[in-house]
């Protein structure tokens, strides 16, 4: 597996802090890997229930291309830092955003 390096300052361009950002990527990164795993369960679901030997071999060949396709895919985590880096993540800080609480008198 090759690995690739990240600049640093690139990912921490729309946040100055480096652990929050590390906190978004992988946030992203596992709705992205929900959504992947959510549509290789759909995909599989269609192959449940077949009885005939001809029919579950060839299914079953069918059930490890679909596998083997989604296995190619690049990793969630991948997915996300480029969606980073394109800014095409959203993301926002409450406790900055919200208004400074009234001290009582």
């Amino acid at each position: 597996m090759a690995m690739k390096t990240i600049d640093i300052e690139n990912l921490t361009a729309q946040n100055d802090n480096v652990y929050e950002t590390v906190v978004v990527l992988s946030k992203r990164a596992r709705q992205i890997a929900a959504r992947q795993k959510a549509d290789l369960d759909e995909k599989l679901a269609y192959y449940e229930g077949f009885t005939s030997d001809v029919e579950n071999l060839r299914m079953q060949e069918e059930q490890a291309r679909i596998s083997l396709e989604y296995e190619k895919r690049p990793k969630p985590a991948e997915v996300a830092i480029g969606e980073l880096e394109q800014n095409e993540i959203y993301f926002r800080q409450p406790e900055k955003e919200a208004p400074p609480e009234a001290l009582p008198a």
